[in-house]
């Protein structure tokens, strides 16, 4: 079971990921909660780099590889041992995030990218993807708003730092994919309550993996 999170800044995933974890956990499947960027030891390192607003000069490319570094280094240090051993994982955010960030938001070759992905990922996509999606001004709202309580507005807001006008391709984009990937894709309508957002989750994981 390797369940995936994506969506644009301040969407509300990391609520839903721990009731998701809690109430797998309660059907008695086994779960590692892990994150992008970030997964991994070097992941930490990168993670420090990419979301850092005094980086607000990375070029579209660097941003790239340094995700994919990211990437390969979590799948093969978290996210495959943990399924080889039978224990499911749940990611806030994985590979198609690069794709519609550096693709749509960024203006990159989306098949390019899906390809390099690929190829850092050895073949391993999500079984399930949940795009939890919102309109642009209320998440980066929420975002920044999250980022000012935690105190993280400098070392994790360089995406919020971006204009409006990146982050509505960015959630165009997400719609675009998940419409292209539909067999893995379901939209979870993220301005709903915490409560209705997270039986939307349920439901969709209940069904995908036949979980009463």
């Amino acid at each position: 079971m390797f369940i995936t999170f994506e969506g644009i800044e301040g969407s509300g995933k990391s609520t839903a990921i721990k009731r998701l974890k809690d109430w797998l956990q309660e059907k008695g499947q086994g779960v590692t909660l892990t994150r992008e960027p970030g997964g991994s030891r070097l992941g930490r390192t990168l993670r420090s780099i990419l979301l850092d607003i005094g980086n607000n000069d990375l070029t579209g490319e660097t941003e790239l590889f340094l995700y994919l570094a990211d990437r390969s280094q979590h799948v093969h240090q978290v996210i495959r041992p943990a399924l080889d051993e039978g224990v499911g994982v749940i990611s806030d955010r994985y590979a198609d995030s690069t794709v519609v960030y550096q693709g749509y938001g960024r203006g990159l070759d989306p098949k390019i990218l899906h390809q390099l992905n690929d190829v850092a990922v050895r073949g391993l996509w999500p079984d399930l993807t949940l795009l939890f999606d919102l309109e642009p001004e209320i998440g980066l709202k929420r975002a920044m708003t999250r980022n000012l309580q935690d105190g993280t507005c400098a070392s994790e807001g360089r995406f919020e730092a971006e204009s409006l006008a990146f982050h509505t391709r960015v959630r165009e984009g997400y719609l675009t994919w998940a419409a292209i990937n539909r067999d893995r894709f379901r939209i979870i309508d993220a301005a709903a309550t915490p409560d209705e957002v997270f039986e939307q989750v349920r439901a969709a994981v209940a069904d995908v993996f036949s979980i009463a």
